[in-house]
């Protein structure tokens, strides 16, 4: 491409776009390293751009793949066309304005880092659905346990609200 004498710039978009895409959560590092190189190839310009363009290209083309959250995001953008829309639960909705309390909006919320783990069972979709289904490439992996993780707890507190919901 570079011998081809193709854009600098048409190169490092190619690269940004092949880190967010094809290597994805697998190497969250990817696409930084990928940025940095096209904001140093603009920089400092030909010829010298093309050592930093070649080590993000090295870089990507040895690193994990993964490309879960292009998938992710395809399938929430499916469920928004496809319907109506379910409304924003009640905690998490703005509740800063006049009248907000006699709507419950914002009430309810639980702020996770006051919690250990950094989690609370608290619905933030409605939906059942799940967009996101982490990979097992790289970082990748750790994310999908922290999610399994997740998910267990917030299938449990589920659980046990519908239990509490059908007693009298």
């Amino acid at each position: 491409m570079i011998d081809a004498g193709e854009d600098p710039r048409f190169i490092a978009r190619r690269i940004v776009i092949l880190a967010a895409e094809d290597v994805g959560l697998a190497d969250p590092m990817a696409l930084t390293i990928a940025n940095a190189a096209s904001q140093a190839s603009e920089w400092i310009g030909w010829p010298e751009a093309r050592i930093p363009l070649a080590e993000a290209a090295i870089y990507l083309a040895t690193a994990p793949k993964s490309n879960t959250a292009m998938a992710a995001i395809d399938r929430a953008l499916a469920a928004v066309r496809s319907g109506p829309t379910a409304p924003v639960p009640p905690p998490l909705r703005d509740g800063s304005y006049a009248g907000a309390e006699r709507l419950d909006s914002g009430k309810g919320y639980l702020y996770p880092h006051s919690y250990p783990h950094r989690f609370v069972p608290q619905i933030y979709c409605p939906l059942d659905e799940r967009f996101y289904e982490s990979g097992d490439q790289g970082h990748e992996a750790a994310i999908g346990e922290q999610w399994r993780w997740a998910r267990e707890r917030l299938e449990a507190f589920k659980r046990k609200a519908s239990t509490e919901s059908q007693q009298p």
